[in-house]
């Protein structure tokens, strides 16, 4: 059963990748709790609801011009019968409105549960890591 859940998992996240390149975003929260708890790498310091994870997701993909790539890199699954967690690195690149390249790394954790035979997102920390002497984020990072 874990390596069924696994897939799943998995699955869900290819999903992502794909709703991501098509701009879909009801696609990328079709999988979140209604009680979604994200720590995102923008302010607020967190959101709590699919509704709140949605309106980020908007905002996020509207400030892209033309397609946003995305590629997922060491995902890492482990899965019990009703919940799991998995943890990767996701890059993005494509051209912001306004003009600008993005080629950015950011880290991802992400818990789930099993509802009704169904995994969904209960809570995600997204991050980038920081230079503590500038205190500016590090963006340039490539595994």
């Amino acid at each position: 059963m874990t390596t069924t859940n696994e897939a799943e998992i998995r699955g869900l996240i290819d999903g992502w990748v794909k709703a991501l390149h098509a701009r879909d975003v009801d696609a990328l929260v079709l999988n979140y709790a209604p009680d979604v708890v994200s720590f995102d790498v923008v302010n607020p310091l967190q959101r709590k609801s699919v509704d709140a994870v949605r309106k980020r997701a908007e905002e996020w993909i509207s400030s892209w011009q033309g397609p946003i790539n995305s590629e997922i890199r060491e995902l890492s699954i482990t899965a019990d019968d009703d919940v799991a967690f998995s943890h990767h690195l996701s890059r993005f690149n494509g051209t912001k409105k306004g003009g600008g390249e993005i080629d950015m790394w950011i880290r991802a954790t992400l818990c789930f549960g099993k509802v009704d035979g169904k995994w969904i997102v209960t809570h995600e920390h997204v991050s980038v890591p920081f230079d503590p002497q500038s205190g500016q984020a590090s963006l340039d990072l490539k595994p």
